[in-house]
């Protein structure tokens, strides 16, 4: 299997909460810093990427955030502008009025017009080398099908002509798993694994890209051994609790029902592990990403993921 860094173009996309913009900006990250000249893209422009480099607010031009990375958000109606201007030779317009019009009433009469900016964007990028890799923090996995397979709906509607021959070239690129991957987001929790495991079929069945890996972020730590999981569950009855408070001279219930907790958590989460394991293709790599037990994130979780990733890919 390529590596996950050394393609050209790598979608990020998982249910709403895993951590999908954190991974993307962290993978980017770590590309920036192993020497790749790196772009990073918002596709549903929520300007989420800021807050991950702690830097100014991203637009539709990339804009070099940290050394060798450079950020930018889509904008639809820009993308319209730059795709007339490189693959249709019409002069640059400051605005294109009417014409954008017209285009929302196609996009919405016709399937996969709308994502073909998005998703043309970012492969006419990596096609044109502009970057060693773009990354792209894509949109959740209830949508992210649509837009993947945007070309080839648009070729069931175009049979002939230059809209087809553009649709071509992106088709290529797309489903050649040397050059392009998608990778899903998950937790290890019941909803995101289920969607997870759904996502995986389908994106086999209904699209030509590559499932490159599957990243399971907020991974809790093992904390105890069966060994000490055995002592907490002795010393758990009222006359140990109480016998050890007494030695101690505070209450230790807090301490005991914080343990078990924690190994409860452990032994559900990593149930759900073993389903997802055992319901995608083996051959499909899943990298772990520890809970990152912080409030905000900012340049320095970016940066912890960033080593976290680097160290399940193995470099």
């Amino acid at each position: 299997m390529t590596d996950l860094l050394d393609r050209q173009l790598v979608f990020v996309t998982g249910k709403g909460g895993v951590g999908k913009s954190t991974i993307a900006a962290a993978l980017a990250l770590l590309a920036a810093e192993q020497g790749k000249r790196t772009l990073v893209c918002d596709l549903d422009a929520k300007g989420d990427l800021a807050d991950f480099y702690e830097t100014g607010p991203t637009n539709f031009t990339p804009r070099e955030v940290q050394p060798r990375l450079y950020a930018m958000s889509m904008d639809t109606e820009e993308s319209l502008k730059e795709y007339l201007t490189l693959q249709l030779k019409l002069p640059r317009m400051a605005r294109i009025g009417p014409l954008a019009r017209i285009f929302e009433f196609v996009a919405t009469a016709a399937p996969g017009v709308k994502e073909i900016l998005t998703v043309g964007k970012v492969t006419w990028e990596a096609r044109e080398r502009h970057y060693d890799l773009v990354v792209v923090d894509a949109s959740p996995t209830g949508h992210i099908v649509g837009q993947l397979d945007a070309p080839n709906a648009i070729n069931e509607l175009v049979q002939v002509g230059m809209v087809r021959q553009q649709t071509g070239w992106l088709i290529d690129v797309l489903s050649d798993p040397t050059r392009t991957g998608l990778v899903i987001v998950t937790t290890p929790e019941e909803m995101p694994v289920n969607e997870t495991i759904e996502l995986s079929g389908r994106i086999e069945q209904e699209t030509k890209v590559n499932l490159a890996a599957i990243v399971v972020n907020r991974v809790l730590p093992e904390l105890f051994g069966r060994g000490e999981e055995e002592v907490f569950e002795r010393i758990e009855t009222p006359e140990h609790a109480a016998a050890l408070s007494d030695a101690v001279g505070s209450d230790v219930r807090p301490i005991i029902q914080a343990a078990d907790l924690a190994v409860t958590m452990r032994r559900t989460r990593a149930g759900h592990l073993d389903r997802l394991r055992e319901h995608v293709n083996p051959s499909i790599p899943l990298l772990y990403v520890p809970y990152l037990f912080m409030r905000s994130h900012g340049m320095r979780t970016t940066r912890q993921i960033a080593e976290a990733l680097s160290m399940e890919l193995g470099h």
